[in-house]
């Protein structure tokens, strides 16, 4: 049995896949059950339940979890979590509908992934839980605008998983909990750093994940891949900016890449203590969190994902945070560095993604203390094929 050091959250990495007779049986049940069509982020959210990165769901939540979810920041058990991940559908696909019947998940191609074991069917609150969640009740802001169009009733249980989706992304990258896990202790890691991302790695984003390689023995870069914003560089471009990255700048021998199928909910500091708590699942020991993680516009404060963690005991949450202050290139003392550690009075160039985007989008060439060479080749080639 492979393992590192970290258990999984919950004590168990969940499998919600079935095989063998078991899975014969159901199919063949499943195709006289009612359907309900997934997309988007209901089909991430089963195939991160199914393979253990959402541990210990072992399906959509009920109410219990899904009230102390979003009140509590906990699940009914008491165990932190703080991200609602719930099957939510409209009154047309929830009339009929009752407690114990079982339902075909099916996708876009009416392919039966899954069958759920539906427990039970409740409304929610969806204005409580934008204010709660997301901290805001504006349409402009994307998780709530998501959260604002679904339906008004939740369908609660577990799941038993037939077969992956059909149109999973980089399948080399697409790595399970297990898979990850597994790569760690032949590498002899134990201990990890996960870094998440949705941009491509400046070199702010490059300064703070070796400063954690320090005293690591591995480097998880665990890029998310979900639906990007209309302002966000295609995932395809940003896969092929890490590979590039991390072939030219990166110990091969102390770094992976693997990607994550999750949709971006820009919930700020709740998504930190999620994001963290995926990667516990995948066997890291140590979480990099940078300045606002998982931010979007001027919704939080820069630095709440770092503070959210003080909320929890870290024995509960069982993985260590690393925070990273603003990062930024020192012309005066030739260096990246922070506040910590570049001179009162230096000249600083701050870096961001977004500024990296807005050059790009302007036609300009990032300089070198932004950006790698290699990297903003990739960019430009792309952002030339948008034109």
């Amino acid at each position: 049995m492979f393992r590192t050091e970290i258990a999984p959250h919950g004590g168990r990495l969940i499998n919600r896949f079935v095989s063998g007779s078991e899975a014969d049986e159901l199919r063949e049940r499943a195709k006289s059950l009612t359907q309900i069509a997934l997309a988007d982020r209901r089909l991430s959210d089963l195939e991160l339940i199914a393979n253990g990165a959402f541990s210990p769901l072992e399906g959509f939540m009920g109410r219990a979890d899904y009230e102390n979810c979003i009140i509590n920041q906990r699940l009914a058990s008491g165990l932190p979590w703080t991200i609602p991940v719930t099957l939510a559908v409209s009154d047309d696909e929830a009339e009929g509908l009752h407690i114990d019947q079982e339902i075909a998940l099916v996708d876009k191609f009416e392919n039966i992934l899954a069958v759920l074991e539906l427990e039970e069917i409740y409304r929610y609150d969806k204005e409580r839980e934008a204010r709660l969640v997301y901290r805001t009740l504006e349409d402009a802001h994307p998780g709530v605008r998501n959260l604002f169009r679904r339906g008004d009733i939740h369908l609660g249980g577990r799941i038993r998983v037939l077969q992956d989706r059909g149109d999973k992304a980089f399948p080399d990258l697409r790595l399970t909990p297990l898979q990850v896990r597994r790569a760690f202790a032949q590498r002899g890691w134990r201990k990890i750093a996960g870094f998440h991302t949705r941009n491509p790695i400046h070199r702010a984003h490059e300064y703070i994940t070796k400063a954690a390689l320090e005293t690591m023995d591995g480097l998880l870069v665990h890029p998310i891949y979900s639906a990007t914003e209309k302002d966000e560089i295609p995932a395809t471009v940003r896969m092929e900016c890490y590979r590039v990255l991390l072939e030219h700048y990166y110990p091969q021998e102390r770094v992976m890449l693997a990607v994550l199928p999750a949709a971006s909910r820009f919930a700020g500091p709740r998504e930190a203590i999620f994001h963290a708590l995926i990667r516990k699942n995948f066997g890291c020991t140590h979480f990099i969190v940078g300045r606002d993680h998982a931010g979007v516009g001027n919704y939080y404060g820069t630095f709440d994902a770092q503070y959210i963690f003080d909320e929890f005991e870290p024995a509960e949450l069982g993985i260590v945070p690393m925070t990273f202050d603003h990062a930024y290139y020192s012309p005066s003392v030739g260096t990246m560095g922070t506040d910590k550690t570049i001179p009162d009075g230096a000249q600083k160039i701050a870096l961001s993604g977004t500024k990296v985007r807005q050059m790009l989008m302007d036609g300009q060439i990032p300089p070198a203390e932004f950006t790698r060479p290699e990297v903003a080749k990739v960019l430009i080639a792309a952002m030339r094929e948008r034109k």
